[in-house]
């Protein structure tokens, strides 16, 4: 019987025994997760949200989500032919860069490009956003806020007062610029003013299949390029 990719040991050195620990523990994780799944997706995220990928752990129940450090998943998937879980997925090792998760999957490359290609989640933005359109709120009253809350949109920057008992604009205001990211008492406006500019999305970057092997669909420094990214934490399995 030859002998299984999955049988080697892999040594991390200079790390404490709690560190060494998890990181072994996430080394048998990510092989288990190679011999169960016939599909390895890799991709990159915009406008990360923990809620909304939680909502996807959930909607694919069937699959595996995984999120960790580049360094110790290509360790676990091995960074040479010699080395290597599975038949040529040292390959994808060498496409772990930046910002990225992993899709480990049963489901076609058709079905889920498709879904990749299709899904977003329109989200509030957070500070450091690049907003792809200006935003001016009109001079006037603005009847949907109370009253309590007119200090409140003074201390953000906003030129308001109370007249006659109605939060009042005192003049056009622009909140945000296309191309200036945003500052945090300007996301805080545009959420209390229920304008979602941010998209979650999900961007494909690679695939790896039993059969065929690994895949290069894009690159993260050429989706850099055109969307927008937010580093943001992530759990990690």
């Amino acid at each position: 019987m030859p002998k299984s990719k999955r049988d080697k040991k892999i040594s991390l050195t200079k790390t404490s025994k709690k560190g060494k620990i998890l990181k072994d523990h996430i080394l048998e994780d990510v092989k288990t997760c190679v011999e169960k799944y016939n599909r390895v997706f890799l991709f990159t995220y915009a406008n990360m949200r923990n809620d909304k990928l939680k909502s996807l752990r959930e909607q694919w129940s069937g699959s595996r989500f995984f999120f960790g450090k580049n360094k110790i998943i290509a360790h676990g998937f091995g960074l040479t032919p010699e080395t290597e879980v599975a038949d040529g997925i040292h390959k994808m090792s060498k496409a772990l860069k930046g910002q990225c998760g992993l899709l480990f999957t049963n489901k076609t490359k058709k079905d889920v490009l498709g879904w990749m290609e299709g899904y977003g989640e329109e989200d509030f933005a957070r500070a450091g956003f690049i907003p792809t359109e200006t935003i001016v709120l009109p001079e006037g009253p603005l009847p949907d806020f109370s009253h309590a809350i007119e200090p409140h949109l003074r201390q953000l920057g906003m030129p308001t007062a109370l007249q006659k008992g109605v939060v009042t604009l005192l003049q056009d205001y622009e909140v945000c610029k296309v191309g200036v990211p945003l500052t945090p008492e300007q996301a805080r406006i545009l959420k209390l003013f229920g304008r979602q500019l941010a998209t979650f999305k999900l961007i494909p970057l690679g695939f790896y299949s039993k059969k065929k092997g690994y895949t290069q669909l894009a690159t993260p420094e050429a989706e850099a390029g055109e969307e927008q990214m937010e580093a943001e934490d992530v759990d990690e399995t």
